[in-house]
C-alpha cells in the first residue's frame, strides 16, 4: 500500500516538528508549510497530497480564509482538510466545519484521535 502524504500547515515550527515526527513514525509521508499562501502555491501544482492539516490561527492568512481557497482548487476539491486549533471553546468546531473543514482536532493533539481521522482517507 502506498504511503499517504499529509500536508501540515502551521506557523509554529515546533508544531510542525511534533506532527511530522508523529505522522512519520506511523507510516505517513509529510510535507510542511509555515504559511497558508505557501500551502496554496503547492496545492495548485500536481504535488500528491492526500490530506491537509491546517492551523486555524496564523498571521497573514488564517485557516478560516485558506480552507475555502483550498476547496476551490479544481484539483483539490476531494482532498480532506482537517482544522487544527488551540481554540476548543463551544462553537469552535462548528466554525471550522462552516469554513469548509472536513474535520477538526484541538491542540494539544490527541494522536489516537488524529490517526482515526487520517485512517479514513
Amino acid at each position: 500500500m502506498e504511503k499517504k502524504k499529509i500536508m501540515i500547515v502551521d506557523d509554529d515550527a515546533r508544531n510542525i516538528f511534533a506532527l511530522r515526527a508523529t505522522l512519520k513514525s506511523k507510516g505517513f509521508d509529510c510535507i510542511s508549510c509555515s504559511a497558508a499562501t505557501e500551502a496554496l502555491d503547492i496545492l495548485k501544482t500536481s504535488e500528491p497530497v492526500d490530506a491537509v492539516l491546517i492551523d486555524m490561527m496564523m498571521p497573514e492568512m488564517d485557516g478560516y480564509e485558506a480552507i475555502p481557497l483550498i476547496k476551490d482548487l479544481e484539483n483539490r476539491q476531494s482532498v480532506p482538510v482537517i482544522a487544527v486549533t488551540a481554540q476548543a471553546m463551544v462553537g469552535d468546531r462548528e466554525k471550522c466545519l462552516d469554513a469548509g473543514a472536513n474535520d477538526y482536532i484541538s491542540k494539544p493533539i490527541d494522536v489516537d484521535k488524529l490517526l482515526k481521522i487520517l485512517g479514513n482517507i
